[in-house]
């Protein structure tokens, strides 16, 4: 179970950081950066991926209620230029810029810091299943960009994104097959790429 631990032993601003969106073949890949108040840590904060979508929503307003809280994208262009793992870094250090207050530290979710950081910080590799601001940034991280993609999803019914995030599921390979690619997939992700090369070799 997440706790403060990491957090009461740092001392000082402490904000917890993840992202989401990885995996997607379309939309970008969000971070959220979370300095909670020890004093008012919303009850349940866990690894976003083990909560109900109604349960992400309820945290995600006690979060945003009692917690200082920033998030940031990486956009698919952004993705292609440089890779996801760059991409999901960038994201990183824009939602930590964005807070309203510098931290003293930074707890990263993964194995890696990203690089550009101010701050000193602390990767924890599950972090999101052991500390509780690094869960309260998933939670927030998961939540916002599922709402994006079920916006997007408005304007590119055919691909399901309000459905699948935008994750390569059967549904939304088949729609890339069937309509093409639209402006917010990710041109260098192999089954789009393969569509697009598909598409170059059979009108040259």
């Amino acid at each position: 179970m997440a706790d403060y631990g990491f957090e009461a032993a740092l001392g000082g601003i402490v904000a917890g950081v993840d992202e989401v969106g990885r995996g997607p073949l379309a939309g970008p890949v969000t971070a959220a950066a979370v300095i909670l108040n020890p004093a008012n840590i919303p009850h349940g904060l866990a690894d976003s991926k083990t909560l109900t979508a109604a349960r992400r929503q309820a945290l995600f307003g006690a979060i945003m209620a009692s917690a200082e809280v920033s998030i940031a994208h990486a956009s698919a262009q952004e993705i292609d230029e440089m890779n996801i793992l760059r991409a999901s870094h960038l994201a990183m250090v824009r939602a930590l810029a964005g807070l309203p207050r510098a931290p003293d530290h930074a707890l990263i979710d993964g194995n890696l810091i990203p690089k550009g950081l101010s701050i000193p910080a602390t990767a924890i590799v599950k972090g999101d299943a052991k500390s509780l601001s690094i869960a309260a940034a998933s939670i927030i991280a998961k939540v916002t960009r599922d709402a994006l993609m079920v916006d997007l999803a408005q304007q590119f019914p055919q691909y399901g994104w309000d459905q699948n995030a935008g994750y390569p599921t059967p549904a939304h390979l088949s729609a890339l097959q069937t309509h093409g690619v639209t402006p917010w997939h990710r041109r260098s992700f192999k089954p789009v790429h393969n569509i697009l090369y598909q598409e170059h070799f059979i009108t040259r």
